[in-house]
C-alpha cells in the first residue's frame, strides 16, 4: 500500500534531520582537526620533548590524542521540554535503525540500536520523537550500575535521575516474563512500583542481568544494541567516580546526537 501524505512528510522530515546531523558531525570533526593541528604547531614551537613523546602516534590516532574532552560537547543540565507524548502509531509498527553517538573521554563512539516499534510502540514513538527534536543532545549518561545488575542509564537532561520530558506514560510494554535482560537490551527506566512513570530515561544492559519485577511489572524493552556494546562495557570496566556499585561513571559519557532511520 502506498504511503500516505502524512507518512511521506514524516519521512521527509526524518531524512532532513539525519542530513543535518551528518553536517554537524562533519563540522565537529573539522573543528577537532583544527584544534589538534594548532596544538601540534604549539608543541613544535615549545620544544622537541613533546614532539618526541608523540613520535609513535599513527595518523588515525589524532582525535584520540587530543586533550580529554576536546571532542565532547559541553553538557547542559537544564530541564528540557519534550513536547507532547506522541501517539503509539508514530512507531509505524516497524523496526527502526538508530545511531547513538557517544563521546567518551574525548572520543566519539557510535552505538547502533534497533528499536522494536511493533512490540513497544509507545516507547519507540516517544524515543524517536525526542531524538528527532535533539532532546538527548549534549546530555550525560548519569548512572552506572556494576553489581547485581549491569546497566548504563541515560536520557535525563538534568543528570539528576529525576529529569524528564514533561510527560510520562505507561503501561509497561514487552517486559521479559523471566525478568532476565540479556546483554544488549535497551529498556525504559521508571520509578519503582509505578508503571505510568516512563519518560525519557533509558538504560543499556551491558551484561546479562536479572532485574526483578515489582508491583508495576517489569521494564519496557524497546530495542537492542546491534553494535558498539563494547563501548558501554569499557565505561563499565572503568567503574564509578567513587568506586561504589551504583553511581556516576568515571569515564564521562555524553550523548552527542541520536540519528533515527
Amino acid at each position: 500500500m502506498a504511503p500516505s501524505k502524512r507518512e511521506r512528510e514524516y519521512a521527509r522530515k526524518r531524512q532532513a534531520k539525519w542530513e543535518e546531523r551528518q553536517r554537524e558531525k562533519r563540522e565537529r570533526r573539522r573543528r577537532i582537526g583544527v584544534i589538534v593541528a594548532i596544538l601540534a604547531v604549539f608543541a613544535l614551537v615549545a620544544g622537541g620533548a613533546v614532539v618526541a613523546g608523540m613520535s609513535g602516534s599513527q595518523a588515525g590516532d589524532t582525535a584520540a590524542d587530543a586533550p580529554t574532552g576536546t571532542a565532547c560537547p559541553a553538557v547542559s543540565t537544564d530541564a528540557r521540554d519534550g513536547g507532547t507524548l506522541p501517539d503509539p502509531a508514530a512507531a509505524e509498527g516497524r523496526t527502526w535503525e538508530v545511531s547513538l553517538d557517544l563521546c567518551v573521554d574525548g572520543t566519539t563512539e557510535t552505538v547502533a540500536l534497533e528499536l522494536d516499534g511493533e512490540r513497544a510502540p509507545q516507547a519507540v514513538a516517544s524515543f524517536v520523537s525526542l531524538a528527532e527534536q535533539g532532546y538527548f543532545d549534549a546530555t550525560a549518561c548519569h548512572r552506572l550500575v556494576t553489581q547485581g545488575i549491569h546497566v548504563l542509564q541515560c536520557g535525563d537532561p538534568t543528570a539528576s535521575g529525576t529529569g524528564g520530558p514533561g510527560y510520562s506514560y505507561g503501561p509497561v510494554e514487552n517486559a521479559p516474563a523471566d525478568d532476565v535482560y540479556p546483554a544488549g537490551t535497551l529498556a525504559m527506566a521508571r520509578r519503582g512500583g509505578d508503571a505510568e512513570s516512563m519518560g525519557s530515561q533509558f538504560f543499556l544492559v551491558y551484561e546479562d542481568s536479572t532485574i526483578p519485577s515489582d508491583a508495576a511489572g517489569g521494564y519496557t524493552v524497546f530495542g537492542t544494541v546491534t553494535s558498539g556494546l563494547d563501548v558501554v562495557q569499557a565505561v563499565a570496566d572503568a567503574g564509578t567516580t567513587d568506586g561504589a556499585a551504583d553511581g556516576s561513571p568515571t569515564s564521562p559519557v555524553i550523548i552527542e546526537g541520536v540519528e533515527t532511520q
